[in-house]
């Protein structure tokens, strides 16, 4: 069973640049860029705040999301 976060540790998401941005708007690659993502297939792990989640879903199309500790990042 998963261990339960306590209050004092803020939720992540880990996000992994998975299709370029050429070809896209500059708002795309400026959003990409401002999620800390350098090349493709990086990951990063980014706080779920409701400004983080706006911005992935600017660039949905682009990277995947998954929550740490959910059977898809373990599979």
């Amino acid at each position: 069973m998963a261990a339960k976060r306590s209050a004092d540790t803020p939720a992540t998401l880990r996000v992994t640049w998975i299709r370029s941005t050429i070809g896209h708007r500059a708002g795309a690659r400026g959003t990409i860029r401002a999620l800390g993502l350098r090349r493709l297939h990086h990951s990063v792990e980014v706080a779920d705040t409701p400004q983080t989640r706006g911005m992935l879903r600017r660039v949905a199309f682009l990277v995947e999301v998954v929550e740490p500790g959910t059977p898809e990042e373990t599979a």
